[in-house]
């Protein structure tokens, strides 16, 4: 399939630099190892799978993974950057609450990536100095502790190290990340990456306060996630009413990829109608800016008949069934 960062009309939504990754929740009919109780949506007796999906800043998706409603979204953050196979270049990432972590602050550094969380409780967050003995004036009141550079020094090595191997794929990195984040205390390269997180963190929160043209990227790449989210929920799984019949992995996680797909297939065709319907009404002397455009949804959809339209022709003739968005 064409991907949406080859259409040049794609550039008004974003670069494909900025990236974003957010859980959706479907009920599932069937036992199943992925399966946990969600109350907060399904109550105390349906059971739930979590489909966390990430998402570029045109609109597309480029990684797809169901887990369990149990554990951190955190964890799988960097899964889907890492497995990133697409033309995407990313450098910058966000994610909600549920997605942040000290160690995901020091590995998306590690790694290259600026990892840009919109914070619920932001008010609770501590930030930290590198120098116990600095003075920040007015703003010394926000600083609750200092983070350890001394271990950073002594571990840096083998930071790296951990960053080379998740960029190599030598382990799935939710497992890495779980295993940094269960270590104990005396542990001191998890330590380390703690540390180095909370550096990052305290940087990113102070810029995060300052400056709203930031405030306002972060919370516009999560308002795509969410957008998705709604194309899937709403339109695209609308048989069984909305959730997952069986309980194999592997055919949630086949279904799951399969509503990817459709999902992309949809901006694409959005994408090449609105470009056509720009290029006639320029053409026709209307003058038309690319600011304007940045604020229509290439997601749209309205028109989409997710059950397809069917024409049937002559008797000897095989039917003509494909779906079709008007």
């Amino acid at each position: 399939m064409m991907e949406v960062n080859q259409l040049p009309i794609s550039r008004i939504w974003g670069e494909g630099i900025v990236s974003s990754s957010d859980g959706q929740r479907f009920g599932i009919q069937q036992s199943s190892l992925l399966a946990s109780y969600y109350p907060r949506y399904f109550g105390y007796y349906e059971r739930a799978v979590t489909v966390y999906t990430h998402t570029s800043d045109q609109y597309s998706v480029f990684g797809t993974r169901v887990i369990s409603c149990s554990p951190r979204e955190a964890l799988y953050v960097l899964d889907g950057l890492l497995e990133n196979n697409t033309i995407l270049r990313l450098r910058e990432h966000c994610t909600d609450t549920h997605g942040f972590t000290e160690n995901i602050f020091g590995l998306c550094y590690l790694l290259g990536y600026t990892f840009m969380p919109r914070l619920r409780d932001l008010a609770d967050q501590n930030l930290y100095k590198m120098n116990r003995t600095a003075d920040y004036g007015c703003l010394n009141p926000l600083f609750r502790g200092v983070a350890d550079t001394d271990l950073i020094r002594e571990q840096w090595d083998f930071l790296v190290r951990v960053a080379a191997s998740l960029k190599n794929r030598t382990a799935p990195a939710n497992v890495i990340v779980q295993r940094l984040a269960n270590s104990s205390s005396s542990d001191r390269l998890a330590g380390a990456l703690t540390a180095l997180g909370r550096v990052v963190k305290t940087v990113f929160i102070l810029r995060y306060l300052s400056d709203p043209e930031l405030r306002h990227r972060v919370q516009l790449q999560l308002n795509r996630g969410e957008a998705r989210h709604e194309l899937v929920g709403r339109c695209l799984f609308f048989a069984n009413r909305g959730e997952f019949r069986t309980g194999d992995a592997e055919e949630i996680m086949n279904k799951a990829s399969c509503l990817s797909l459709l999902s992309n297939a949809v901006l694409v065709w959005n994408t090449l109608r609105i470009a056509k319907i720009i290029n006639e009404l320029r053409e026709a002397g209307h003058e038309i800016a690319d600011q304007n455009l940045a604020r229509v949804s290439p997601i749209m959809h309205r028109h989409v008949i997710p059950n397809g339209t069917y024409h049937f022709g002559d008797e000897e003739e095989p039917p003509i069934i494909y779906a079709a968005a008007n």
